[in-house]
C-alpha cells in the first residue's frame, strides 16, 4: 500500500487531538504499519472553526465515506444518527470503521458487527469505554482463552469526581456538582453521566465482549446519583465503606429458577474501603476484572478527555492498518455463549436502608417482621436520635444480607406506608465484589 487514507468524522476535542497526533507521529506510525496513515477529509457541520484543516474539511460526511480513496473511516461525532447510518455504508462498502460512540454500539452494535462480517471489514471500538485504557482489546483478545465471570468498575469520571469530592469534603450533591461544571468535568446539561445512561452504554459493551452475548444498553439497569446524600457518604465511611457509582457485568450459573445467564447493572454503591475501586478519585476510571484462570486483572487510568480518547482511537486506526498491510482481518464479534439476560428482579446483593422512625416502643419488631415476611435477611440494625420516651423520631438504619432486588423492592414499597415510618431516606446497595466486606457493628 502506497497510504492508507483516513476520513475522519468530526472534529471535536477528540477529533481535533487525532488529526494533531497523526500529524505530529506521521512518521513513527509509517514505521510502526509499514505504510503512511494520511487524513483524506474531515467532515465537520461548521467548517468556519477549523480553518487550519484547509482543504481537508467539508460538510458532506456521505460523500467523504463514499470516496474511493478512503479505507478507513473514524468516528468520534457521537450519537445514533447520523453516524449510524455513515457508518454502515463504510462497512458495507468495505471500508473499515474505528469508532468511539459508545451509545451507538450499546443500542446496535450488532448491525454493525454483521455489515463488518457481511464485506470482510474491520471494526474497532477501542476508546468507546474507558478512555485510554487499554480494555476491550485485553476482554477481546487477551483473555479469549479464559472464562471471565465478572467485570466491575468505575466507567464515568465526571461522577466519580462529584462521588470523591462529596467524600472528601462532605459537601452537598449540588455543591459537588456545580464544581464539576466548573472544572469541566460536567457538561452544562450532565444527565447522561449523574443518571448513569453514559456508564451503562459501557456496561452493555463491556457484557457483550467478556460473555460472548449480545448485551444492549435495554438490558441494563440504571440508576444514577442524584439521591446520593452527604449523609449517605458519612453513613457509608461509618461502616468502612465508599459509595461509587459502579457497572457491574457478571455470569451467574444456572440455579432452580435461572439458567446460565449474565447481569448488567449501574447503581451507586457502598464498596469496602479496603477494595482497589475505592481509592479511585476524581475523573479517574477502574476496572476489575474476574476470570476463571487469570483471577483477579485491574485496570486504572485516564478515562475521558481528548487526548487519551485520541489515543486509544490512534491505536485501533494502526491495528487497522497493519491488518490491511499483511492483508489479514481483525477479530470478529463473538456472540456464540448467547446467555439469556437476567432480571434485575432476580439479581441479589446487599442494601443499607436508611428509615426515619417514630421513636416508640415496638417499631423495631414491626419492621424487622416486614424484613422477614419478604425473605429479607437482617445482618445489622442501628438506631441513633430518640430518647425511647415515645416523643419525636428516630433513625434506623438496617443492614441486610443478600437479598433479590424485587423482594427489597417489596419491602421498602411496604415499609414506606407503615404509621411508624415517617420515611424511607435512602436505599443504597452493598458490594464487596470480590474482597471480603468489612463486619457491620450492630
Amino acid at each position: 500500500m502506497n497510504a492508507l487514507r483516513v476520513a475522519l468524522l468530526g472534529c471535536g476535542t477528540v477529533g481535533t487531538e487525532v488529526v494533531r497526533l497523526l500529524h505530529e507521529q506521521s512518521d513513527e506510525l509509517a514505521a510502526r504499519v509499514g505504510t503512511r496513515i494520511e487524513l483524506a477529509g474531515v467532515a465537520v457541520r461548521r467548517p468556519r472553526r477549523h480553518p487550519e484543516l484547509g482543504d481537508l474539511v467539508t460538510t458532506d460526511a456521505s460523500a467523504l465515506v463514499a470516496r474511493d480513496d478512503v479505507d478507513v473511516v473514524v468516528e468520534v461525532i457521537g450519537g445514533i444518527e447520523p453516524a449510524r447510518t455513515l457508518l454502515l455504508e463504510a462497512l458495507k462498502a468495505g471500508k473499515s470503521v474505528v469508532t468511539a460512540n459508545k451509545a451507538l454500539l450499546a443500542e446496535d452494535g450488532a448491525a454493525l458487527a454483521e455489515a463488518a462480517d457481511a464485506s470482510g471489514a474491520d471494526l474497532y471500538y477501542e476508546a468507546s469505554v474507558a478512555g485510554a485504557i487499554p480494555l476491550l482489546r485485553p476482554l477481546r483478545e487477551s483473555l479469549a482463552g479464559d472464562r471471565i465471570t465478572r467485570v466491575a468498575g468505575i466507567v464515568n469520571g465526571t461522577t466519580n469526581f462529584i462521588l470523591s469530592a462529596m467524600t472528601a469534603s462532605g459537601s452537598s450533591y449540588a455543591d459537588a456538582l456545580d464544581e464539576a461544571t466548573r472544572l469541566g468535568y460536567a457538561e452544562a446539561d450532565p444527565s447522561a453521566d449523574v443518571d448513569g445512561y453514559d456508564a451503562a452504554s459501557k456496561a452493555a459493551i463491556l457484557a457483550s465482549l467478556a460473555f460472548h452475548t449480545r448485551v444492549t444498553s435495554a438490558d441494563v439497569y440504571c440508576e444514577g446519583i442524584r439521591d446520593v446524600s452527604a449523609a449517605d457518604i458519612a453513613a457509608a465511611a461509618g461502616l468502612g465503606f465508599v459509595i461509587k457509582l459502579v457497572a457491574i457485568c457478571e455470569r451467574t450459573p444456572a440455579d432452580g429458577t435461572y439458567p446460565e445467564s449474565v447481569s448488567a447493572r449501574v447503581h451507586p454503591a457502598m464498596i469496602p474501603a479496603g477494595h482497589p475501586l475505592a481509592s479511585v478519585d476524581g475523573a479517574f476510571n477502574a476496572v476489575f476484572v474476574e476470570a476463571e484462570a487469570a483471577g483477579q486483572l485491574m485496570f486504572y487510568g485516564q478515562g475521558a478527555g481528548g487526548a487519551q480518547t485520541a489515543s486509544a482511537v490512534l491505536g485501533d486506526v494502526v491495528a487497522v492498518a497493519r491488518n490491511r498491510v499483511v492483508g489479514g482481518r481483525g477479530p470478529r464479534e463473538s456472540t456464540h455463549a448467547n446467555l439469556p439476560v437476567r432480571p434485575i428482579g432476580s439479581v441479589p446483593t446487599r442494601y443499607h436502608v436508611s428509615l426515619d422512625v417514630a421513636d416508640r416502643a415496638g417499631v423495631l419488631a414491626t419492621i424487622a417482621g416486614e424484613f422477614a415476611r419478604h425473605d429479607v435477611s437482617i445482618a445489622a440494625v442501628r438506631q441513633t436520635g430518640g430518647r425511647g420516651d415515645g416523643e419525636g423520631d428516630a433513625r434506623l438504619v438496617v443492614v441486610t444480607h443478600e437479598a433479590p432486588e424485587a423482594a427489597l423492592a417489596a419491602t421498602v414499597e411496604v415499609l414506606s406506608g407503615l404509621d411508624a415510618v415517617r420515611g424511607v431516606e435512602s436505599v443504597v446497595r452493598v458490594e464487596d465484589l470480590g474482597r471480603t466486606a468489612p463486619e457491620v457493628g450492630t
